[in-house]
């Protein structure tokens, strides 16, 4: 992609100079240049091809340090590769992007949110790691659990629409029989769910399903 970018640049930068008749108007070119690598970026950012805009605007800023279009994309595209970081519990990394992303845009409002979010999620953790060490493992099978909900009620609409066009009562039966048995499940699922908050806040060992208990004492208390 960098020598994609390097060859769209080369030929405009081609065709300016035999337009100009090359005179010799370097500033001029420059500033051609650095407006193909803004649009560059522009048309990245906009298909959150970040990686890709950020390239771009860097290379507007190699030309031109000060140009306030290239400073504030570098700014934007670094706040979304941050959040992204953010959400796949890359912290640190997420940090060093704010941190650019500052070098360019000191006063922004969410950069500032979103530091303190990340900061706070990093020591939530590292005092849930403490806790629970296995918590992700936990978190990953119900994930899983609660997904599968979704072949069960695709079950459900199936038979109501089988229903539509065969006026089968029948259908509506087994429609009925599936509805109790995703009742079942979720409610077996949802004691599963309160246990897994019970041992991320305490501690404790994960417990057979029993949602009637009181949760122990909290490091993480909720609102």
């Amino acid at each position: 992609m960098y020598q994609n970018l390097n060859r769209t640049i080369r030929n405009a930068a081609l065709a300016l100079a035999l337009a100009a008749g090359i005179t010799g108007c370097a500033s001029d070119l420059r500033q051609a240049i650095v407006t193909t690598r803004n649009h560059q970026g522009d048309a990245a950012f906009a298909n959150r091809n970040y990686t890709d805009a950020a390239l771009a605007y860097r290379l507007a800023l190699q030309l031109a340090p000060e140009d306030e279009h290239a400073r504030a994309g570098l700014a934007q595209v670094q706040l979304e590769l941050a959040d992204q970081l953010y959400q796949a519990s890359k912290f640190d990394d997420a940090l060093q992007a704010l941190d650019v992303a500052a070098k360019y845009d000191p006063q922004s409002v969410r950069l500032s949110a979103l530091r303190s979010e990340v900061e706070s999620a990093r020591v939530k953790r590292e005092i849930v790691v403490s806790n629970y060490p296995t918590y992700r493992e936990t978190g990953t099978g119900l994930r899983r659990s609660y997904a599968q909900l979704k072949e069960q009620n695709g079950l459900i609409l199936a038979a109501l629409q089988r229903f539509d066009y065969t006026y089968d009562s029948a259908e509506l039966t087994k429609a009925i029989r599936q509805s109790y048995a995703l009742g079942e499940d979720v409610s077996r699922l949802t004691s599963r769910l309160i246990n897994y908050r019970r041992s991320v806040e305490s501690g404790s060992a994960p417990e057979a399903d029993d949602s009637a208990s009181t949760a122990a004492g909290s490091l993480l208390p909720l609102p």
